[in-house]
């Protein structure tokens, strides 16, 4: 019951659905052309993928100097009922 409460915690923000509805049609992104597009700093931007990360609704990937993030593969069923609403 903690994990559920932990993804409903995680999605109960405007900015992070605004991320994952974002990550959903782009497949991944960088943190950069993801805050320019929720038009949030890079620092806010990057504390919400963290707590998206923390509650594995996204994954991330290093490639040279830049992280990318995409919506993981492995979601929990709540969170990919939920996501797929959005």
């Amino acid at each position: 019951m903690k994990e559920v409460e932990r993804i409903l915690k995680a999605l109960a923000n405007r900015r992070r659905i605004a991320i994952v509805k974002y990550l959903k049609n782009k497949r991944d992104a960088t943190v950069g052309d993801i805050a320019g597009e929720i038009n949030l700093s890079f620092k806010a931007t990057s504390k919400h993928l963290c707590i998206l990360s923390t509650a594995d609704i996204l994954e991330k990937e290093q490639r040279s100097l830049q992280v990318y993030y995409r919506l993981a593969g492995s979601q929990k069923p709540v969170a990919r009922a939920i996501i797929h609403l959005l």
